[in-house]
């Protein structure tokens, strides 16, 4: 998680929402990260998390992500969460709760929807409380103004 931090710190060079993910191999080797890339590359899809699994595919030369763990700083979306589904990934782990957006047992449960083929382990709430700072801190000045 501490690796998904630094990656969410990253996002806001770019005026990015700080999320960061990591993708971990079978045995915990780093495959790939990624963090929030929306506004640097103009794209809605640019979630982190999304990045990071393209990112490990690539490097695995597959979309299967089986046995593979997704460490990622927010809850992930509906978007993000389905990816995770689709990939056949092993594990989500994420730290702050999403209670607007989150699809990994928020607001929506899309990975342990039973009428999907695959259904991934979840661990929430590592690191929770710095990841959720780390968000805190970026929208804290736009909440002053009123912007975000």
């Amino acid at each position: 998680m501490r690796l998904a931090l630094d990656e969410a710190r990253a996002a806001v060079a770019h005026d990015d929402v700080p999320v960061g993910a990591v993708v971990l191999g079978p045995d915990g080797e780093v495959l790939a990260v990624g963090h929030n890339e929306r506004e640097k590359l103009g794209d809605p899809t640019a979630h982190a998390e999304l990045l990071a699994l393209r990112r490990a595919a690539e490097r695995l030369g597959t979309w299967r992500l089986e046995g593979c763990t997704l460490v990622v700083t927010l809850e992930p979306c509906t978007m993000c969460a389905g990816a995770t589904v689709l990939a056949r990934l092993e594990r989500v782990v994420y730290g702050a709760v999403d209670p607007k957006a989150g699809a990994v047992g928020s607001l929506w449960d899309v990975v342990r929807d039973r009428r999907l083929n695959h259904r991934p382990e979840v661990l929430h709430g590592v690191l929770a409380e710095e990841c959720g700072e780390v968000l805190r801190a970026f929208f804290a000045p736009a909440r002053e103004e009123g912007v975000r």
